[in-house]
């Protein structure tokens, strides 16, 4: 491969044109895997990994580093520029200080945990359509569904209060998607003030309740293995994260659903197909497309040097779509082995919340599609706004009817 002129170089990020396709732009990209050149808004190159194997092996590698607050570390807009220069936990910090940090968090995001929150999901779950059958069609199902969904689940899973729900996910909207840095920035304060006065709050308490937050609290904290600020920075992870993610997920995924009529019907007709099902709606939206690491040492990859420095840009929507690991990638086949998708990242700092999200993709999807069978969009699909591919992505309204 040879090195390509800033004015040859796609630029990243880039809008969808379909909100479960990447860019159109990014078919270049496709087409010199396992390594390509993207043009950041800034000017700067950086390599971005389109190969599934070298993607996989690439973020196992500890000479990429997640730190942001390091001076070379790569930002997808000036408001990422900005915020990044606060500390961020779990996601945006290596070992040995990350391993630690995981290493709290594991207990409470294992497999047998999410068995566990099943019935409280379904319960939400079913609550939510409730709502919606006694409102009466039509509905906007990101409001009424996709976005109270997880957010009641991740709030119940802390011990946040989910009275406060319209402030944190007004300030989460910010901090992703803010029209200006300082916009993003106040939501981060704001956040962090709202978290620093419910942590002295839960430090009155005689008793611990239940939540991951309490725990933390009352046991960590109280006994020095953590200090306030890292708590902090691990409480808003978690709570953006947590519901932001996957209320993406459900949406974007009804709205992939509905426009695959036959892949909905074969669903349907073989409820045991919704585990796998989950796992290649999760490869074929990719919603968290640009996953960004610096080298901190030469890596030779690809049959390129990644040099100390450099930055480097993971495109899940491209990486998801190797047709040498997925053939005909752009079709949605509930048939493919799939789990091997880089959806949730891989490595490391793969998503720690992963099994909580696919039971709540399962259990939102499946309940929705049998208690309201009907359902399908209130308007035409191309007057459907979805997200800028600059933030997570997913749709901003879904107008539905049944």
């Amino acid at each position: 491969m040879t090195d390509m002129t800033e004015s040859d170089t796609v630029a990243f990020p880039q809008d969808r044109t379909c909100p479960y396709h990447p860019p159109t732009a990014y078919t270049p990209l496709r087409d010199s895997r396992p390594l390509a050149r993207v043009r950041l808004y800034d000017g700067r190159l950086v390599w971005m990994v389109t190969g599934h194997t070298l993607a996989r092996t690439l973020l196992a590698d500890p000479r990429l580093s997640t730190d942001p607050t390091r001076p070379e570390f790569p930002a997808t807009t000036a408001r990422a520029a900005e915020v990044r220069r606060r500390k961020t936990a779990l996601l945006g910090v290596d070992d040995p200080e990350h391993r630690v940090q995981r290493r709290m968090m594991i207990p409470s995001f294992t497999l047998k945990r999410a068995a566990e929150a099943r019935p409280r999901i379904q319960r939400i779950v079913d609550e939510r359509i409730d709502a919606m059958i006694e409102q009466g069609a039509p509905a906007e199902l990101v409001s009424a569904f996709a976005l109270p969904v997880p957010s009641m689940v991740i709030c119940a899973l802390l011990g946040v209060p989910y009275a406060d729900h319209e402030f944190f996910e007004g300030q989460s909207r910010r901090l992703l998607r803010g029209p200006t840095a300082a916009d993003s920035m106040d939501a981060r304060n704001r956040l962090e003030a709202y978290i620093d006065e419910l942590i002295d709050r839960k430090q009155k308490q005689r008793e611990a309740g239940d939540g991951v937050l309490d725990q933390l609290v009352h046991e960590r904290l109280r006994e020095g293995e953590l200090d306030r600020e890292d708590l902090i920075s691990i409480a808003i992870i978690l709570l953006v994260a947590g519901h932001e993610t996957t209320a993406n997920m459900i949406s974007l995924g009804t709205y992939t659903l509905l426009q695959h009529p036959d892949r909905l019907a074969e669903l349907r007709a073989d409820p045991g197909l919704l585990p796998v099902a989950v796992e290649e709606l999760m490869r074929m939206l990719s919603i968290a497309d640009g996953m960004l690491r610096v080298a901190v040492a030469d890596i030779e990859a690809g049959g390129e040097t990644i040099r100390t420095g450099d930055g480097v840009v993971f495109s899940t929507s491209v990486i998801n779509r190797d047709e040498s690991v997925y053939p005909d990638p752009d079709a949605l086949d509930w048939h493919r082995p799939a789990r091997h998708h880089v959806a949730f990242g891989f490595g490391i700092h793969q998503c720690l919340g992963q099994n909580l999200a696919r039971a709540e993709m399962e259990i939102a999807l499946s309940t929705l599609f049998d208690r309201l069978p009907g359902l399908r969009l209130a308007v035409p699909a191309e007057e459907i706004p979805f997200k800028p591919g600059d933030t997570i992505q997913g749709m901003l309204e879904l107008p539905v009817t049944w």
